[in-house]
């Protein structure tokens, strides 16, 4: 059952789909609620309090949507391609998740003042809320945490840069949106991230030749889906595991 915090969020989301954050009354908000304006200010203590909260609970549920991503069945390529889905679709239906991931704030929305997050040990403060690149490299590190334990393990600069460009690519995808929902985002990341995997990342061998990359002086150009599996170019469709060069092992 959701909890009044909860509810009270959904509320106020739902209000920045029709007004701007300026013209969005706590009143109004409490009424669609469905709980008193007293219960409201104990659970934020004014506009400005649920403001942060909006900011920091779409910041955390981007970041749970790419830890769930990571976790889908597949291989690497697989596993980023759907985390660059999910950041397409968190973009489009979240006004919030799309201003964090492109810095994009219009006047119509919450931005609560940049402040320094306090935190506790030796790590320095993050600023908040954070930029798109702090998000970004805060999604890499997960990126890198969950695919880091396949067997053989894979480089984790490679797997940091892979998961860079499927997002960078998602966010085109966000801000210049396909003719069909998620068309093309999906086989696009996933050759991008195959062809970051098959250069080995920092440190790799020399580059590859011509007639192996379809450059000039190449052979018969390479079907789009061989990028992807080497046999369909259906969106989705795997590379096999183990095939030489992708994803080096560290």
């Amino acid at each position: 059952m959701p909890t009044a915090r909860d509810v009270l969020l959904d509320a106020a989301l739902s209000a920045l789909a029709t007004r701007p954050w300026t013209s969005v009354r706590m009143v109004d908000v409490a009424y669609a609620a469905g709980v008193s304006r007293q219960t409201l200010h104990n659970e934020f203590g004014g506009k400005d309090g649920l403001a942060r909260a909006l900011v920091r609970d779409a910041v955390e549920g981007y970041l749970a949507g790419v830890e769930r991503a990571l976790a889908s069945a597949g291989d690497t390529e697989d596993r980023l391609a759907a985390t660059a889905a999910w950041t397409v679709r968190a973009a489009r239906a979240n006004v919030l998740v799309r201003a964090l991931l492109t810095g994009c704030w219009s006047e119509r929305l919450p931005r609560p003042a940049p402040t320094a997050a306090p935190v506790h040990g030796p790590r320095r403060a993050e600023p908040w809320p954070p930029a798109p690149a702090e998000l970004l490299r805060r999604a890499g590190e997960r990126a890198v945490a969950a695919l880091g334990t396949e067997r053989p393990p894979c480089d984790p600069e490679t797997l940091a840069a892979g998961c860079e460009i499927a997002l960078r690519l998602a966010l085109s995808y966000a801000l210049v949106p396909a003719a069909a929902q998620d068309e093309g985002t999906v086989p696009l990341v996933r050759r991008a991230v195959a062809r970051a995997g098959d250069a080995g990342g920092p440190g790799a061998g020399p580059p590859a030749r011509a007639e192996d990359t379809g450059g000039p002086g190449a052979g018969s150009p390479a079907r789009a889906g061989d990028a992807v599996s080497g046999t369909s170019p259906r969106a989705g469709a795997r590379s096999p595991r183990g095939s030489p060069g992708r994803w080096r092992p560290a």
